[in-house]
């Protein structure tokens, strides 16, 4: 049946009625008289077939019709090869999902999203738990946050009916980034650093104030630092 097809869709021999052609093959190419074009495939013992019909003079090769539809097969097979197969890998959540569960899906979400595939997370409400539909929100939105190194978001989270969505796609090589979570931990970081390099200087001026560095100093670093990323991850 493909080969039928296929077969629809090349003029061959006398099925080529127009006045001139232009002939291609490994030598170049050259216009002349369809009437000559069909002589020079007879005195060959091949086929002239019309590859390129739109083309003024429809462009024609001298070759066997047979081995032509198998370059043509075999191309179009390798071509389908080389096609990336995207699919769409569903990630179910409840709407009070322990952590344990959040990060075994999170997990797998990640690795489908590497491999090229697409994610369609969603929060299956049961019953009166769509009394907690926000508490779904805020849980794709962190999903969503946290993949974001290797997926973007095609659209925010929608209810629909008991289940609300959220769709993310690979990123495309060359496209990640870091995350915000990621960020702030290495500002949270680098502000640390800092902060170690001036406490030496405050303990000489003031070293019976334990306020001015010591383990109250490195509480307070660790407060804020965790601030910042319980604000981020909300």
């Amino acid at each position: 049946m493909k080969n039928d097809k296929m077969k629809q869709q090349y003029r061959v021999n006398e099925q080529i009625r127009v006045r001139e052609v232009r002939i291609v093959g490994d030598n170049g190419s050259t216009v002349v008289p369809t009437r000559d074009a069909l002589n020079m495939a007879r005195e060959q013992g091949v086929d002239l077939v019309e590859i390129s019909p739109n083309a003024n003079p429809p462009v024609c090769r001298l070759i066997d019709y047979s081995k032509f539809l198998y370059q043509q097969k075999k191309r179009a097979k390798e071509m389908k090869a080389k096609q990336v197969k995207v699919e769409v890998k569903e990630i179910r959540f409840g709407p009070q999902t322990d952590e344990h569960d959040y990060q075994f899906k999170l997990k797998h979400a990640r690795e489908f999203l590497e491999e090229g595939n697409k994610v369609r997370a969603y929060v299956f409400f049961r019953g009166r738990s769509i009394l907690f539909k926000e508490q779904g929100e805020v849980l794709l939105l962190r999903f969503a946050n946290d993949l974001e190194e290797v997926g973007k978001v095609e659209g925010m989270p929608s209810l629909e009916g008991k289940k609300m969505f959220l769709y993310l796609a690979p990123k495309k090589a060359g496209e990640k980034k870091k995350s915000q979570q990621a960020r702030d931990r290495e500002a949270a970081v680098a502000e640390a650093k800092e902060t170690k390099k001036v406490q030496p200087q405050q303990a000489e001026i003031d070293t019976e104030t334990p306020a001015n560095g010591g383990l109250f100093a490195n509480a307070k670093i660790s407060a804020d630092a965790l601030k910042k990323l319980t604000e981020t991850e909300e």
